[in-house]
């Protein structure tokens, strides 16, 4: 996929698949729902949680958003990425809001907010930058394989 591609489809889908390294060296892997800014995907999840501390240790992460049913329909993105934790709450805070925004829920009021706060007492946002990206998609392929 050419970066437009890239970009659209990281836009279009809905839940990336995180890689990090596990205590013992085993990949640990966990779906997230993610937003993309400025070409980097965002996350939050719960601050004790085994892919914080996984990138604790290491930063390094591999993300993978993918698509498609059939052999001729698959498309993804894999980004090698280093991970940045983000513990301040009032922009863990913003940053699930607007994450909720992305995914359905009506985001308004103060009420919300305070509801988001809280979550964001027990939360960090993850930011990814990329080291490396590589896409596919075999809608172009033509039926050559």
């Amino acid at each position: 996929m050419s970066p437009t591609e890239v970009a659209s489809f990281l836009h279009e889908q809905r839940v990336v698949v995180c890689a990090t390294t596990g205590l013992h060296g085993w990949p640990h892997l966990m779906p997230l729902w993610y937003l993309v800014r400025e070409d980097e995907i965002w996350a939050w999840t719960y601050a004790k949680s085994q892919k914080v501390r996984n990138l604790e240790r290491d930063d390094r992460a591999t993300l993978q958003v993918e698509t498609g049913e059939r052999y001729e329909e698959l498309r993804g993105v894999m980004i090698e990425a280093r991970a940045h934790i983000h513990r301040d709450r009032e922009l863990v805070a913003e940053f699930g809001a607007e994450l909720f925004g992305r995914y359905g829920s009506e985001v308004a009021g103060p009420e919300f907010m305070e509801v988001i706060r809280a979550q964001a007492a027990k939360r960090v946002a993850l930011q990814f930058a990329p080291a490396r990206v590589a896409s596919w998609d075999h809608r172009k392929l033509g039926g050559a394989y």
